[in-house]
């Protein structure tokens, strides 16, 4: 036991690092410095250290808030009925996470990184809440982006579509490129490995919006594209024969 510690203290001490500047003119080198803080990037201690430093972070809030986190992404979750209480709690809990950072010695960019979005019904507005801490407004948003799927404040996901199909646009006109000269199964392998990872991510969330009629359009333009159908021809037999399920049965 005691040669694996001095392993991992060989491995962390007397260590440096430098800053290194290249641009068309010329080449600016710093000085060694000794690295007496941290952990070596890319190391698998970097993530460990990181959750056992904010291991006690969700327990500032109370038990109808939470926090949600995934690697260094943290998101603060309110749930209220009466939207004074969702701000005061807001403005509470901002001013226990500041005095969380004060204590562990960070700090966060309040006049770019937070974000505040209120999840509303279609039917339902409510003006700015006014979420601050000290002199420093939180931006309101009414989308936001959350571990790759795009979150609109009334949950239509019509922004979520529209950002993915620029991404399905390019996978489909590389696949008419290739169409001649490629086999059916190799087409296969281009649809599956461009244009099918991003129709099934998150698709349990935002596939049965009304806004994912044109991303179904656009899969039977794919499904067209390796068949090598007409444009109005019906994609139901070739849905079969390609053994690929609709949209709407993923």
């Amino acid at each position: 036991m005691g040669g694996f510690f001095k392993l991992i203290k060989n491995y962390l001490q007397n260590r440096y690092q430098r800053v290194v500047l290249n641009n068309n003119y010329s080449k600016l080198v710093s000085d060694w410095g000794k690295i007496t803080h941290g952990v070596p990037q890319r190391s698998i201690l970097g993530p460990l250290r990181f959750f056992l430093y904010i291991n006690d972070l969700p327990s500032l809030v109370k038990t109808n808030n939470y926090f949600v986190l995934f690697a260094d992404d943290t998101s603060l979750i309110i749930s209220n009925l009466d939207p004074i209480n969702i701000r005061n709690d807001a403005n509470k809990t901002l001013q226990l996470i500041q005095e969380w950072f004060g204590t562990n010695l960070i700090s966060l960019n309040w006049e770019k990184k937070p974000h505040f979005m209120h999840f509303l019904t279609k039917i339902n507005f409510i003006d700015d809440f006014g979420i601050k801490y000290k002199d420093k407004r939180v931006t309101s948003v009414d989308s936001i982006k959350f571990l790759g799927l795009t979150l609109d404040s009334s949950l239509s996901w019509r922004k979520h579509v529209e950002s993915i199909i620029p991404k399905l646009s390019t996978a489909i006109f590389a696949m008419r490129v290739v169409q001649p000269f490629l086999s059916l199964d190799s087409l296969k392998l281009i649809y599956y490995s461009y244009f099918h990872a991003i129709l099934l991510y998150g698709i349990i969330f935002w596939g049965t919006s009304s806004h994912s009629n044109s991303i179904f359009r656009m899969q039977k333009k794919a499904i067209r594209i390796m068949i090598g159908a007409c444009t109005r021809d019906s994609c139901k037999e070739y849905f079969k024969k390609l053994k690929i399920l609709p949209l709407q049965s993923q």
